[in-house]
């Protein structure tokens, strides 16, 4: 009887331990609703480190490896914060980054389409002020402004593009051409290429041409960088000179043979083939392809040139920038210092530069090591006078398809004062709502 008794005591003792020992293994390494974690002990000092998980909320699916090496860099160097990623599809995005961010439970730091997601989220009051944080100093300031708002510094743009034609340095180099530097001398480079049986200009027309090549098009025509905002307040029309001579500039490129056969009906791929195969000299899209491209043709050596459409004494801008994405602190996060030095280790030369050469995109760090020819060409533009894309100044997408849509219309044969007219009466609805 005192055996059994003893067997019975000793089993109970058993199954209490496993119990208490896996309470405490299964709390090591899950998070709670709030984002923080047990206490852990500290390598080395015997201490205890609080976890503090910060959520990093994008769409960049293509730039998750080098992110997940970041990552790690970043967690080994502090050791009581852990990132999470959260990454969705740009169009689901665009829909829905607010509503994750309202709550304070997704997005400590987030990415933001410029532009009117940017406004919208700005209209929300979804930004922390990061005006006076050291790490600003680290950023061109002529290449941040798209994340300010009303002398706030609430966003960093990051990633850096340049919206101008690739041109073909060997082809423009075997028919002496030199980068033009006015709207005729342009015109004269596109001629002589045509006369040696060179596509002066790869246009997709189908899809991303009209929206790439409008903004260089347009910069010296309308200097004025709030043209298209005064545009959406009824205060200038696209049936006004500014955007009627731009049209009629697209209309001459076009019937004189300087952009391939059947423009429109060329997509973004097609017209990239035409240039990666030395079959025409400029591309009317932008530096985020010049990565690709060189994988394509090993041989091919690319620079970027923008065509001036004024005399060169009248030029104010000499191309077109734009930042694809802007990071920012969520104004609700219950940990806004930890997501700020998860911003500022981004910001840092060497984090920036990693990223740079890992995604063949530039940044806009001042200071980084660019390691391909592609990069440092483009890196060149970044003590150039250059403009913010004109086109993601526009708010209103139905806006922006007008002015867009009166570009293919020209190409289609209607006239520009015409194309322009029909245009601004869509503009005329949306803004009359």
């Amino acid at each position: 009887m005192k055996s059994s008794i003893r067997y019975i005591f000793l089993t109970i003792v058993m199954v209490v331990t496993v119990m208490l020992t896996s309470a405490c293994s299964s709390g090591n390494g899950s998070t709670t609703g709030t984002g923080e974690q047990p206490t852990t002990p500290a390598s080395g000092n015997g201490g205890a480190v609080k976890k503090v998980t910060v959520n990093f909320l994008h769409w960049r699916g293509e730039d998750q490896e080098v992110f997940g090496r970041l990552i790690s860099q970043f967690e080994e160097a502090n050791p009581g914060i852990q990132i999470e990623t959260q990454v969705f599809p740009s169009d689901q995005y665009q829909a829905s980054a607010q509503a994750k961010l309202l709550d304070g439970s997704s997005g400590d730091v987030f990415a933001a389409f410029p532009g009117a997601q940017f406004e919208a989220l700005v209209r929300a009051g979804l930004y922390t002020d990061l005006s006076g944080e050291a790490f600003l100093s680290a950023y061109n300031p002529s290449l941040i402004e798209a994340g300010q708002k009303d002398g706030r510094q609430l966003a960093v743009p990051y990633q850096l593009v340049y919206n101008m034609p690739i041109y073909n340095v060997k082809l423009f180099e075997e028919q002496d051409i030199e980068v033009p530097k006015d709207w005729d001398g342009f015109l004269a480079a596109a001629e002589k290429l045509k006369q040696a049986g060179i596509i002066p200009i790869a246009f997709p027309g189908a899809d991303i041409g009209p929206g790439q090549f409008m903004n260089v098009m347009v910069m010296n025509n309308a200097p004025d960088p709030d043209i298209f905002v005064k545009l959406e307040a009824g205060e200038t029309k696209l049936t006004d000179a500014w955007w009627v001579k731009t049209l009629a500039q697209f209309k001459e490129l076009n019937d004189k043979g300087y952009f391939q056969p059947d423009a429109l009906g060329t997509k973004d791929q097609g017209a990239g083939a035409l240039f990666v195969q030395d079959k025409a000299a400029m591309l009317a899209t932008g530096s985020y392809q010049l990565a690709q491209h060189k994988k394509n043709n090993p041989e091919l050596e690319q620079k970027l040139l923008a065509p001036i459409t004024v005399p060169a004494n009248e030029m104010i801008y000499e191309g077109i920038h734009t930042t694809t994405f802007l990071l920012g602190v969520n104004s609700q996060s219950k940990h806004p210092e930890e997501a700020k030095k998860w911003l500022a280790f981004l910001s840092s030369p060497e984090a920036a530069g990693a990223y740079a050469n890992a995604t063949g995109q530039n940044v806009t760090v001042n200071g980084v090591e660019y390691e391909t020819e592609e990069l440092k060409a483009v890196a060149e533009w970044s003590t150039r006078k250059t403009r913010f894309q004109p086109r993601f100044t526009m708010k209103n997408a139905e806006v922006q398809k007008a002015v867009t849509g009166s570009i293919q219309a020209v190409l289609a044969g209607q006239t520009p004062e015409q194309a322009a007219a029909d245009a601004q009466a869509i503009v005329n609805q949306e803004i009359g709502k």
